[in-house]
């Protein structure tokens, strides 16, 4: 891997990791065109520049990374038991999933799907929690169900809670800001085991890559998660929801 393409990867990794496009698809295209092998290297490339993307929602949001805030925690923890478990207990089911028709079809079921609840989505913005703190403990143990269907290539693990939000009484921000939250503890897990699985991998060869990808994911996931929350003041999910779908055809249509 060179700089250049640890470069691009770190933008796309830090640009679509927090958005309901799946960060995953747009990782596997690009790799695609770069020519890039999916081999043990490169797998711990991913690792750092996903670490870095968790760091991103920390530094945005360090006022809830505290002790007072451990009844957010409490949900946010609750609402990753689901994935956690059934990530755990069927990890070699789930990699059988893989294959880019799958994302593709994904892609497109998600985008539909953004589509059909921003139809139907309550225009009373008084009626919804706009709070993360004052989410449920039966709201967060709903979103983590719904992140459940993010073990399925190509869904989206901010697409699946995002969703899961909006359907229990969230804002369109509470919903974004609780997914850049649940995100902590569930990449959190995921690299912590990708780091086990890949550590000797990390030689001092690619440290300048992995450095180089390092800061662009963590400065780009900063900024689009700022810049996310901004869009969401002004404009709903509809247009993920149309690139969902124009970008799964694409796929199919490429790939097939």
């Amino acid at each position: 891997m060179t700089i250049f393409d640890s470069i691009i990867l770190g933008i796309i990794e830090g640009f679509t990791e927090f958005l309901p496009i799946s960060s995953t698809g747009h990782l596997i295209v690009a790799s695609e065109f770069l020519g890039i092998d999916q081999n043990s290297v490169n797998k711990a490339y991913e690792v750092i520049i996903q670490f870095a993307a968790i760091l991103a929602v920390v530094f945005n949001y360090k006022d809830k990374f505290t002790l007072k805030k451990i009844d957010l925690w409490s949900k946010v923890f609750l609402a990753f038991i689901p994935i956690g478990a059934v990530g755990f207990l069927f990890s070699s089911q789930i990699k059988e999933l893989f294959s880019i028709n799958i994302v593709a079809v994904m892609f497109i079921i998600g985008g539909i799907i953004f589509l059909i609840v921003e139809r139907f989505f309550i225009k009373e913005q008084a009626q919804l929690i706009d709070d993360v703190e004052k989410v449920t403990v039966k709201q967060s143990l709903i979103i983590g169900f719904a992140q459940i269907f993010a073990l399925i290539p190509g869904t989206s693990r901010a697409g699946s809670t995002i969703i899961g939000a909006l359907l229990v009484g969230l804002s369109r921000k509470a919903s974004a800001e609780f997914s850049f939250l649940l995100a902590f503890p569930v990449m959190s897990a995921v690299a912590a085991y990708d780091l086990l699985k890949y550590y000797k991998d990390f030689s001092d060869e690619n440290l300048i890559t992995l450095g180089v990808g390092f800061i662009v994911s963590f400065i780009v996931a900063y900024l689009t998660i700022k810049l996310f929350l901004a869009f969401l003041e002004k404009f709903t999910f509809v247009a993920f929801g149309i690139y969902r779908i124009i970008f799964g055809i694409i796929l199919l249509v490429m790939f097939n």
